[in-house]
């Protein structure tokens, strides 16, 4: 065959590989080299169920939570990290409401959905080469305590345009009625890094200080008659039995800094996820193309390198937090979960943590996600990973590039000293003043 005519033909091969239509764009994952569905996760759930499978642990049923208790403590996952949903937005639809919302726990790695009465727990993961999984646990007292993957039902949620069309997950804020149905025709907000505050929260129960005008802790009253939310209760709530009883609950909170880290680590997993998924297509597409043009198989090209450079500043951007929202008053919690957060991860010799809280200004003390010590993050397809640590380190270093210039120069100096300190970049620790 001509080379020329060959050319053409692998070219029209790849380009319909890498151009997604707009009806099938949502399987691409589907396909080689993810193959979402047909490929063994990696994920700390999926590794649980392995474990339960072959006996060697248990998930114990209680009286009132069933296996919810017993999951976290399998997991890791804190009982302060709890936060209430009401918006009928998920599985178990007919058992929420704003006298019994969905209760959420979360760690680095994992979300768990839980129910009053509910049939099953709903967990998801940040597999790192897959992204967003999703499982569910039998809340059956009789019931076998196996995980069991979902892929289809959860996947026309997770792996829509709400995702960008990776599999993903979602912090969404509704206009809900008084049932805890979202009032579609209000429209509602995908939470991301710059979203203000006045547009957060729908749909969830907020306890804490100093927020400010949010959606939480209201609905819509009239939705036939006037279509607005009645926000009169919602900002500064520290105790919620006004609204429900969280008797049936493990915390009585719903602390806005649970829902604030929630919301930033939702955001940073989603773009890790759609990062390697980019550096997998874009190796896929190179190997395609090398071959046909009979070039080397590790050659890069100009378009391939742009691919992984465009792949990698988007993890940077979420990373370094790009576009973040900041504020003018103290926010504050109402559960310990920001000490029991702040506990966890690693710290430089001076005792510093990307985990450390600020809330007078902003969410973090030093602007670098703590998700860079993740799984995910490390796992990163390793031209997407070389590249990412690559601009951090150049960020942190120049200080001269204006897409970063939220970042002050007390800012770079101290978490480039702390992700040499823990090992994330190379090098010795460069000493800084002691906070």
């Amino acid at each position: 065959m001509p080379l020329l005519l060959m050319f053409h033909r692998t070219f029209l091969f790849v380009l319909l590989s890498i151009l997604p239509a707009a009806a099938n764009a949502q399987l691409d994952f589907e396909k080689e080299p993810i193959s979402y569905s047909e490929r063994t996760p990696e994920d700390p759930v999926y590794r649980l169920s392995q474990r339960l499978e072959q006996g060697s642990a248990k998930l114990p049923w209680e009286s009132g939570h069933g296996r919810l208790r017993a999951l976290l403590r399998a997991l890791d996952i804190p009982e302060s990290s709890q936060t209430l949903v009401f918006s009928k937005t998920s599985l178990q639809i007919s058992r929420i409401s704003p006298r019994t919302p969905r209760a959420i726990y979360f760690n680095d790695d994992i979300y768990v959905g839980w129910v009053q009465r509910g049939d099953v727990i709903e967990i998801s993961a940040a597999d790192p080469q897959l992204g967003g999984t999703f499982y569910t646990l039998s809340q059956s007292e009789s019931g076998s305590d196996s995980i069991r993957r979902e892929t289809g039902r959860c996947l026309q949620c997770h792996g829509s345009t709400h995702t960008r069309r990776i599999p993903g997950h979602i912090v969404r804020s509704v206009y809900p009625d008084r049932s805890g149905q979202p009032v579609f025709r209000m429209g509602t907000h995908i939470t991301e890094p710059r979203s203000p505050l006045s547009e957060r929260f729908g749909g969830w129960y907020v306890t804490g200080t100093g927020v400010g005008t949010h959606m939480g802790n209201a609905w819509v009253a009239a939705p036939d008659e006037n279509e607005t939310l009645d926000r009169s209760q919602a900002s500064d709530v520290t105790d919620l039995s006004e609204f429900l009883s969280t008797r049936p609950y493990l915390t009585q909170h719903s602390d806005v800094l649970a829902l604030l880290v929630l919301q930033h680590q939702v955001h940073v997993h989603n773009m890790l996820t759609a990062a390697n998924h980019a550096g997998l297509l874009t190796e896929r597409d190179a190997q395609i193309m090398n071959k046909a043009l009979e070039r080397e198989p590790d050659y890069r090209s100009e378009s391939t390198q742009r691919r992984y450079r465009s792949a990698a500043e988007k993890v940077v951007r979420a990373v370094l937090m790009c576009d973040t929202l900041t504020w003018n008053q103290r926010v504050t919690g109402t559960s310990n979960f920001r000490s029991e957060f702040e506990a966890r991860g690693p710290k430089d010799p001076q005792g510093r943590s990307l985990r450390q809280l600020d809330t007078n200004s902003r969410l973090f003390r030093y602007p670098c996600s703590f998700l860079v010590y993740s799984e995910p993050f490390a796992q990163l397809h390793p031209e997407v990973h070389a590249l990412v640590l690559q601009r951090i380190d150049e960020i942190l270093t120049s200080g001269d590039e204006e897409s970063y210039d939220h970042l002050s120069a007390e800012d770079r100096q101290e978490v480039k000293a702390i992700l040499r300190a823990t090992g994330v970049l190379p090098g010795e620790p460069e000493l800084t003043r002691p906070q």
